[in-house]
């Protein structure tokens, strides 16, 4: 297996580190916009880099990426850039004939008259309206394959597969006890990518009525979550797995909540309050004339880069499916959990946790591709394959999960 890792951001980065490991691919290319990102990621291999190489590239051009896939001879686009580059990268995969893999599908935009009750368009629509071209093709794209979506979804295949005869209410549930040393405000993940997620209007599927929306942050509740993290309250945000499980998953309800917290919350509506969340470029004054910026990217410049904070961070963050349903007759209610602790994937891996965690499983279901484990064609979730030989590998990786009976 020769891979096209394109993105060597904190995640991008931390998918070397893993992957460096593990013996089952020939080459990795990693592939960045700036070329010091990408060869950094290299060098910070050492001995462990002999199959990697770093390249530049923009993520928004398909011909570049095209042509870069053929230069190496790939046969996998690994897409760990933002949301926005998703269509792009998802085409040069599709127009070279290659295995696509991301973290993230798509973009949504919401109802233009309904937009808290109606859905626009949804998460990953754009990725499924070509899924017959896909599986025509023969081809395979993998998507939502991070840890949520991914791991969260192997997790509510399990749970149907393993642990109940009928499910009620499939609800993933995140949540952390992270800190930051000298930040007031500081996202252990893309500032990008949690507005879009967090400000746009929540999705939830229930059976016979289809996938809705709600207003942001509804339905707050209180989860109690595993390994001394405790409670944490969590709402309702608008998340790929609502988009995914039920399209291979028999279940009456999907939900997402995030535990973001008090002050997190209060500070993304201000910044939707000021329009600071917004993508659209707006002028404002500089030393040669007016530029064009978008508000978003100038919040995430004025906040650190969440792959920078790892040495400053403390605790825990876990990602986990809770399941609500029967077996044999009996009321069964579980939570399926993966915590890594910021302490052990730093010293382990250098890696700050939430970065970590999403990373190591696009690697895990890369391995499972290349042996032959996981085979599928057209544009496919986690949960249209097996769950347990993922969640075996993933223990093997030293990087064990956990179920509690609720």
């Amino acid at each position: 297996m020769r891979v096209l890792l394109v993105g060597a951001g904190g995640v991008g980065t931390a998918i070397t580190r893993i992957a460096a490991r593990r013996p089952f691919f020939d080459r990795m290319v990693v592939a960045d916009y700036d070329p010091a990102r990408a060869e950094a990621a290299v060098t910070a291999l050492g001995a462990d880099g002999d199959r990697f190489r770093a390249e530049r590239v923009d993520a928004g051009d398909e011909d570049q990426v095209t042509a870069l896939l053929g230069r190496h001879g790939c046969d996998v686009l690994l897409n760990a850039t933002d949301p926005r580059f998703v269509m792009p990268l998802f085409r040069a995969a599709r127009n070279t004939g290659v295995t696509y893999v991301d973290m993230a599908m798509s973009l949504s935009r919401p109802h233009a008259e309904r937009p808290y009750e109606e859905c626009g368009i949804k998460l990953g629509d754009e990725q499924f309206a070509r899924a017959a071209e896909w599986a025509e093709a023969g081809a395979l794209a993998l998507v939502g394959m991070g840890v949520e979506p991914g791991l969260s979804d192997v997790f509510a295949r399990y749970a149907a597969d393993e642990l109940f005869d009928e499910i009620e209410e499939i609800g993933v549930r995140d949540g952390a006890n992270l800190t930051v040393d000298g930040y007031d405000f500081a996202p252990s993940f893309s500032i990008w990518t949690t507005i879009e997620e967090c400000l746009n209007p929540p999705v939830v599927y229930e059976k016979g009525r289809g996938w809705f929306t709600t207003e942001p942050f509804s339905e707050p509740e209180v989860f109690d979550f595993p390994e001394g993290i405790g409670p944490v309250e969590c709402v309702n945000v608008e998340h790929e797995e609502v988009l995914l499980v039920p399209r291979w998953v028999d279940a009456r309800r999907v939900t997402f909540k995030y535990g973001l917290g008090r002050e997190f919350v209060d500070t993304l509506r201000t910044l939707h309050l000021l329009g600071l969340d917004r993508t659209e470029p707006v002028t404002v004054p500089g030393p040669d004339g007016p530029v064009r910026v978008s508000p978003r990217d100038v919040v995430a410049a004025c906040l650190p880069d969440p792959a920078t904070l790892g040495g400053r961070m403390h605790g825990k963050t876990c990602a986990g499916t809770w399941v609500r349903g029967t077996k044999d007759g009996a009321p069964r209610e579980v939570y399926l959990y993966h915590v890594v602790d910021n302490q052990w994937s730093m010293a382990e891996y250098g890696c700050q946790a939430v970065v970590w965690q999403t990373a190591i499983n696009p690697v895990v279901a890369l391995e499972l591709v290349a042996a032959g484990v996981w085979t599928g064609t057209g544009v496919l979730g986690p949960e249209a394959f097996p769950a347990s030989p993922f969640l075996e590998l993933l223990t093997a990786y030293g990087s064990p999960w956990g179920l509690r009976e609720q």
